[in-house]
């Protein structure tokens, strides 16, 4: 399996899950999700899923900056509706990763480890996504912009050709090597595309 060389550069996020415990996957329900993981869950990389993993990953290192992320111990919630732009394509990813699910999850075992409902859309915050732990009710909304890393002009060139099925094979490989160069640079430049702020 080839894939960008910096998939594997990429900060893994660690987390506890008391589910994976209960049920004897994970020796103390201990594992890490990698960028990789994600691309591989969503079947590409893009500034989507990239972003995604993203405002994942800051806003758990806010949430639990001493300890791992207790995974289905996090509710998300988006400002958009899930059908809006792609707010879906972010929950799902976000999902991945945290557990969090709308009324479709998990509906929990013994009356615990339950992820239904732990995540919402159509709410009002003024963030991309606003993050809380549900032990203790902490609270970040974290909004993630990538126009502040330009993807490279001859993107769009080789973009108009391939809706016009005139790329050639060599244009087309290309055009993939440059869209995950904008993707590199988005994560090379974190400071410049999320901010995380305590409610």
């Amino acid at each position: 399996m080839k894939h960008p060389d910096f998939f594997s550069t990429i900060e893994v996020i660690k987390v506890q899950d008391p589910l994976s415990s209960a049920l004897g996957t994970f020796e103390n329900g201990e594992y890490t999700l990698s960028y990789l993981d994600v691309v591989k869950a969503a079947g590409h990389s893009c500034p989507t899923v990239a972003g995604a993993y993203i405002m994942t990953l800051m806003a758990l290192k806010a949430l639990y900056p001493n300890e791992r992320a207790v995974r289905g111990g996090i509710k998300v919630a988006f400002k958009e509706s899930q059908e809006e732009g792609v707010a879906g394509v972010i929950g799902n990813v976000i999902s991945h990763i945290t557990g969090a699910t709308d009324k479709s999850g998990f509906k929990g075992l013994q009356g615990k480890f339950a992820r239904h409902s732990l995540m919402a859309f159509h709410e009002n915050i003024n963030a991309s996504a606003r993050f809380i732990r549900v032990d203790n009710g902490k609270v970040v909304n974290v909004t993630y912009n990538p126009s502040a890393v330009l993807p490279n002009p001859d993107m769009q060139i080789i973009m108009n050709k391939m809706k016009e099925a005139a790329a050639s094979p060599n244009e087309i490989k290309e055009f993939g090597v440059l869209w995950q160069e904008r993707v590199k640079r988005i994560f090379e430049n974190l400071n410049s595309v999320v901010r995380v702020e305590e409610v």
